[in-house]
C-alpha cells in the first residue's frame, strides 16, 4: 500500500473561528496550533503547510488557571543593556491580550521556516468583532 502525499496545487484551505470567551488559554492555543499545522485532516502532510486560517475572537475574555495571572511572567528584551521588560499575565491580559494568545498558538508551531509560514494564518482579535465575514469563517468549538 502507497502512502498519500499532498501536493501544494491541491491544498484546500478553509476558514476557522475560535470564540476564546471563557475558555482556558491553552486549549484555545493547542486547537488553533493543531488546525494551523493541518492535522485535523486526513490530508496532512509533515513537509507541507496544508493548515487553514484560524481566527480567534473575545481574546481578552480568555481565562487562566490557578495564580497565573500573578506568577506567569511575559519576557522582552531590547538587546541593549538593562532593556530586560518583563510583565505579567495579569499586564498582558489588560494591555496586550492578543499578543498573551499570540504567543500561546506561536509556542505550539514548529520553530522553523514552516512554523512561521503557518502562524501567518492566524488573526488574534481582542473583541468578538472581525474583518473575514467576507471569507466566511466555520465555527469551532472545544470539546
Amino acid at each position: 500500500m502507497k502512502s498519500y502525499t499532498q501536493k501544494k496545487e491541491t491544498i484546500d484551505r478553509k476558514w476557522y473561528v475560535i470564540d476564546a470567551e471563557g475558555k482556558s488559554l491553552g486549549r484555545v492555543a493547542s486547537l488553533a496550533a493543531h488546525v494551523l499545522r493541518g492535522k485535523n485532516k486526513p490530508t496532512y502532510t509533515p513537509h507541507l503547510d496544508c493548515g487553514d486560517y484560524v481566527i480567534i475572537i473575545n481574546a481578552s475574555k480568555v481565562n487562566l488557571t490557578g495564580n497565573k495571572l500573578e506568577d506567569k511572567k511575559y519576557y522582552n528584551h531590547s538587546m541593549y543593556p538593562g532593556g530586560l521588560r518583563v510583565r505579567t499575565a495579569k499586564e498582558m491580559k489588560e494591555q496586550y491580550p492578543e499578543e498573551m494568545v499570540e504567543r500561546a498558538v506561536k509556542g505550539m508551531l514548529p520553530h522553523t521556516r514552516l512554523g512561521r509560514q503557518m502562524y501567518k494564518k492566524l488573526f488574534v482579535y481582542a473583541g468578538s468583532e472581525h474583518k473575514h465575514e467576507a471569507q466566511k469563517p466555520v465555527a469551532l468549538e472545544l470539546k
